[in-house]
């Protein structure tokens, strides 16, 4: 099968999807390729057993293409990173570094703090059980790296951004590229359409020029010279798709229905509204009689259909562009239908006094003409003929034209558009209308919608001023042209495909700004493909666009409606902030978490914090948090800030004032529970237990408690990033985050209560559980306290993920489609970095678990 570009007609569906002829080369193209990949595996590894052997004529026999093809698949293979994963990466591998440093520093001290007192002070000799004692602290050490490593980022980005995939079919937007939602969010520009997406795509005619007659209503039919008249039912009739047609609605109150193209729908509403049937004329000159039909393209801009005459003979009808019908026509019906030569002066009047009024009215200008080719004497506004003409020479054959009038339709903005274009310039996102109509119309919708403010110095060009203006002498497009008018255009009227795509590269490729511009594009035709897959992110009309601008596109608007773009990068800012919402809460537990093992390890030569605790508090904050915070529903305050940008960082200097104060709050209260807690509780000291071989103690339980507590009650903090006080506002709309929360809070008292030796606890009084549910509500207060502080006094230093996110390059941190026995192609330090990191950790958390009850169950039978 293949694509259909063009024209109109009728089909029998016997097949759609996997079942349909295309869709079955798919699956075989899919299974071809998979087959392909394990025979190219096969092959490589074949090639490693004789390799040796054979090294030298390897290479004259084409090992250096062989190099060269593998390059090209690695670099191929190779997607770039969107923004939000370029700076994630970076941020993981910055925390990662600083993890990493710290629990080799706790692991390098504790052994030397265990060898100096050992061997040095006490003078002991080397035993067997003190491999133990190291095995502990190395343990303690691959802890502190477990809790320090944000393996959680993954999954939040994954979960947001496939919750806002869900919910965003809501709001009209069906996302075919996950990394489009996110990238939505970082837009900078939206290059829309105007017909059906600014508009309403419900067309009327609602002026008329016919035989020198200006008519702001529809005239009677009686008011037309009858062979006018019928002229004009039957070009307007004849020539559309028969598939265009208007239907009485259920209701009737309502209007009628347009099913098909909705310009041919408002001309064939105006042959109703004249009282004429325009069904009556189609059957009497079937399709099938037809023996031309130019369709309609955005080169044309005009569609003409041509039909036998019965007396012999050819007519051709034709609609389009008024000022381009204007220019193929030689002759106009005048006052009383009187046939007169239309010349230039007339048409220059024609186009002042008619059509550019109307188009200032915002309305969309067709003309209606016709030609006949005659057998025998022909008329001064016919041709003769002998035979057929070449119908292939279009140029001649739609040239000489009579006007049978010029109507005036209206498509009206929608009434969401002006409200929603407002909050895109709010946000700081520049519209622009990129459309095929005429310059004067494409203004007045400008202007109608707020794309345009009267008297403000913004371009509004035609496609044809817009290319001499970026091109040199020799018709190429330079950059350094196209950067002095992008950044004031506003309206690119009378535009073709091509004209898009240009402006859309152009303002993607631009160095002008201090970042690169994120470009949206919208587009329903064929050949807006192009336009759609250079943006950005591309959008399709799902109502009116073709399948193959659906193919190119990353969001399809299945209401073609402006207002769903707005609600794109309402969901886009969302993920972002859904993100740092996790970020601010995970990078808190993780400083605490990791300061406390450290000098908890340091100063009671044990951590506080039991391994087996700290992968409960690691789930917290990774699994159960990215759920709850992931899935934020967005706010109409996301529309009021502007675009995050590709520089910015990932962690703002708020979020860092946030992170550090409840940090400063969580150690102090843990260090003074730690060191003071045993007297001010009254309760036995848990330091030093564990080298004496006992059991949990309420100290450390208590300490363990009240850390899950603080994190808990800092996650109602982490729901604000940008300073606002009330951290409760919104929460009862997402009801996952707080059955989260919940389902967290009896777990964390079942662990304490029952837990005993499973999880290094002992059951805490009624007394001590009230200390730990203040201190844990004390974040929310010292949260306020924090908010007070001037963001400003934060130095730009402490905001983490920042820079370029080129500086990245195309890192693929997933281990999909990696084949370690045939990847030839040395990986980046960063690769290899955060591999390790990450299956180190998944193969120590058993272990670590493991060995945390080998040693409890030790210290029971001793």
């Amino acid at each position: 099968g293949t694509h259909v570009m063009e024209g109109s007609g009728k089909m029998l569906v016997t097949a759609v999807g996997v079942n349909s002829q295309a869709g079955i080369i798919f699956t075989l193209l899919g299974a071809a390729v998979d087959q392909q990949e394990q025979e190219i595996k096969k092959m490589k590894k074949a090639g490693e057993i004789t390799g040796n052997s054979h090294v030298s004529s390897g290479k004259h026999e084409g090992g250096e293409n062989h190099h060269a093809a593998s390059h090209s698949s690695g670099a191929e293979g190779k997607k770039e990173k969107s923004v939000l994963q370029a700076k994630l990466t970076k941020l993981a591998i910055q925390i990662g570094y600083a993890g990493s440093t710290i629990a080799v520093l706790t692991v390098v001290i504790l052994v030397i703090q265990f060898c100096v007192t050992t061997f040095v002070i006490q003078g002991k000799p080397w035993k067997n059980t003190y491999a133990g004692d190291l095995v502990r602290h190395l343990i303690i050490g691959v802890t502190v790296l477990v809790v320090a490593v944000p393996e959680g980022l993954p999954l939040a980005v994954t979960l947001s951004l496939a919750y806002s995939v869900k919910k965003m079919m809501k709001d009209n937007n069906l996302v075919r590229h996950l990394d489009a939602c996110e990238t939505m969010g970082n837009a900078t520009a939206i290059c829309s359409d105007k017909t059906g997406t600014l508009t309403t795509n419900r067309m009327t005619v609602v002026q008329s020029y016919i035989c020198e007659k200006m008519s702001k209503t529809i005239p009677q039919f009686s008011e037309i010279p009858s062979h006018v008249g019928n002229l004009l039912l039957q070009a307007i009739s004849i020539n559309s798709a028969y598939t265009s047609r208007t239907m009485p609605s259920q209701d009737p109150t309502e209007l009628p229905l347009q099913v098909g193209n909705k310009t041919e729908c408002a001309l064939l509403g105006f042959v109703v509204a004249l009282g004429m049937n325009y069904q009556t004329i189609r059957d009497d000159q079937p399709e099938e009689t037809f023996t031309r039909v130019y369709t309609f393209n955005s080169v044309r801009k005009s569609m003409s259909t041509v039909i036998p005459r019965k007396d012999g003979g050819y007519r051709l009808f034709t609609k389009g562009a008024s000022e381009i019908i204007m220019k193929k026509c030689a002759f106009i019906y005048g006052h009383e239908g009187r046939l007169e030569k239309f010349t230039r002066d007339m048409q220059e009047r024609l186009v002042e006094n008619v059509i550019e009024p109307m188009a200032c009215d915002g309305l969309r200008t067709i003309s209606i003409a016709y030609r006949d080719f005659v057998l025998g004497k022909a008329e001064i506004n016919q041709v003769h003929i002998d035979n057929e003409p070449t119908w292939d020479d279009e140029e001649n054959i739609v040239n000489n034209l009579t006007c049978l009038g010029i109507v005036g339709i209206e498509d009206p903005v929608r009434p969401e558009v002006p409200d929603a274009i407002r909050k895109c310039q709010k946000a700081g996102i520049t519209v622009r209308m990129v459309t095929g109509d005429n310059i004067n119309t494409a203004r007045s919708i400008a202007l109608k919608c707020g794309i345009l403010k009267p008297n403000e110095d913004f371009l509004v060009l035609e496609g044809k001023d817009f290319n001499r203006k970026i091109r040199d002498n020799n018709g190429e497009v330079q950059q350094h042209l196209l950067d002095k008018v992008w950044p004031k255009l506003r309206v690119l009227a009378r535009s073709s495909p091509t004209d898009k795509y240009t402006l859309v590269k152009g303002i993607i490729d631009s160095k002008a700004t201090v970042s690169r511009e994120v470009v949206a594009v919208t587009g329903d035709g064929t050949n807006d493909g192009p336009a759609l897959k250079k943006a950005d992110v591309g959008f399709a009309m799902g109502i009116a666009g073709t399948d193959v601008a659906k193919e190119a596109s990353d969001i399809i608007l299945t209401d073609d409606n402006f207002s769903s773009i707005v609600k794109a990068v309402m969901w886009g800012r969302n993920v972002y902030d859904s993100i740092a919402k996790f970020l601010q809460f995970q990078l808190t537990v993780n400083i605490v978490a990791v300061i406390v093992a450290f000098i908890g390890a340091c100063a009671v030569q044990d951590s506080p914090l039991k391994a087996v605790q700290m992968l409960w508090v690691n789930l917290i904050m990774d699994t159960l948090a990215s759920l709850a915070l992931a899935t934020e529903l967005p706010t109409h305050d996301l529309l009021l800030r502007r675009p995050y940008g590709r520089t910015k960082p990932l962690i703002s200097r708020t979020m860092m004032k946030n992170i550090l104060g409840q940090a400063v709050y969580q150690l102090t209260v843990i260090f003074m529970l730690l060191f003071v807690g045993d007297k001010m509780l009254d309760i036995e000291t848990g330091r030093g237990v564990a080298q004496a071989g006992g059991g949990p103690t309420q100290h450390f339980t208590v300490i363990f408690n009240t850390f899950v507590m603080m994190t808990l009650f800092n996650e109602f903090n982490a729901r604000k990033i940008h300073g606002q006080r009330n951290v409760f506002q919104g929460i009862f709309t997402n009801p996952i985050f707080y059955s989260i929360w919940v389902m967290t809070c009896l777990s964390q008292v079942v662990i304490i209560q029952y837990g005993k030796m499973a999880f290094s606890t002992k059951a805490l009084t009624l007394e001590q559980w009230m200390w730990c549910l203040f201190f844990g509500v004390g974040t929310l207060l010292w949260g306020q306290v924090i908010t007070t502080i001037p963001t400003r006094k934060i130095p730009k230093i402490l905001s983490w993920g920042r820079g370029q996110p080129d500086d990245i390059g195309a890192i693929n941190l997933g281990d999909e489609k990696f084949d370690p026995d045939s990847d030839k192609m040395p990986r980046s330090g960063q690769i290899l970095w955060i591999r390790g990191l990450t299956r180190l950790q998944t193969q120590v958390t058993i272990p670590i678990s493991h060995s945390h009850d080998a040693h409890h169950s030790k210290s029971a039978c001793s």
